[in-house]
């Protein structure tokens, strides 16, 4: 079980290390935010030696752990050494990126309490300097979105597991709010019966059975369901033929409430049905 693949997360603050820990997770891996760096052995003692299901693990740990810095080089090299094929995962990012992801959420950089946010960004890369140059893989995220985060992530650590599938990404949005920029597949679904102009379905959404009743209930939607099937069966086993690691499809309606959200789950569904790693997002399922 020592073999198995054990990722650390580390890099700047407001680089995107938490972006990164939930793209593991949706390939797969057991993941822990802020770990503390000296239960590290044991955690991986009881997780991965005393169970069989937890093949890999990725966690994050940064200068939050006040020992962080002290202890991370002697227990990483001593887990090494034990046989565990640790992983280190930097991220990095601008000065003026940094500095304006913190002005955006409004977040306190934890070293610069009594100083500026500037001061905590420069005084932190001087002490990560050391870990960032052990890093086995170095990812700056200055001009990266959060998808395109997920993207590179994911695409680095399935590179070298033949045995993946393909992860595929199902989006449903809506038209008014323009059409995800990172999407590989875009099918519009505005032909499909709109629960919105039925009084007793407009205020629920697409998760709603009575609303999924009436948008699968037409003979349209059956066969538009069953050609769609069809077509994924098609064109998956080339994607990943060619190589592909990573797909995104995005189904769109007008509001992105009703029609788009039911068909994303039918779809996600019928990829999960064939053993394939989904995960489903509705962008726009909140909006008016």
């Amino acid at each position: 079980m020592k073999s198995h693949r054990v990722v650390i997360i580390t890099g700047l603050s407001g680089s995107g290390k938490s972006t990164a820990l939930k793209a593991l997770e949706d390939i797969g891996f057991y993941c822990v935010d802020n770990m503390p760096v000296v239960l590290l052995p044991k955690f991986l003692k009881i997780q991965i030696e005393a169970s069989k299901n937890v093949p890999e693990v990725a966690m994050v740990m940064d200068l939050r752990e006040k020992n962080f810095l002290e202890k991370y080089t002697k227990i990483f090299s001593r887990l090494k050494d034990r046989g565990y094929k640790i992983e280190i995962l930097f991220l990095d990012a601008s000065d003026d990126s940094l500095l304006h992801r913190f002005s955006e959420t409004r977040r306190v950089h934890p070293l610069s309490i009594k100083g500026s946010v500037m001061d905590g960004i420069n005084l932190e890369r001087e002490k990560l300097l050391p870990l960032k140059q052990m890093a086995d893989k170095v990812i700056d995220t200055t001009s990266c979105n959060v998808h395109q985060l997920k993207d590179i992530v994911q695409r680095y650590f399935l590179s070298t597991t033949a045995s993946q599938k393909l992860v595929i990404h199902v989006t449903s949005f809506g038209y008014r709010y323009g059409v995800p920029a990172d999407a590989d597949i875009v099918l519009d679904v505005r032909f499909l019966p709109n629960p919105y102009f039925i009084d007793d379905l407009k205020q629920h959404d697409g998760h709603n059975n009575h609303v999924r009743d009436y948008v699968l209930g037409s003979e349209e939607s059956r066969i538009f369901i069953q050609k769609l099937y069809e077509l994924m069966a098609f064109l998956i086993p080339l994607y990943e033929k060619e190589g592909k690691s990573r797909l995104n499809i995005a189904l769109g309606c007008t509001g992105g409430r009703h029609r788009s959200v039911v068909l994303a789950n039918q779809l996600g569904s019928y990829f999960s049905g064939k053993n394939y790693m989904v995960t489903i997002n509705h962008r726009d399922i909140t909006k008016s």
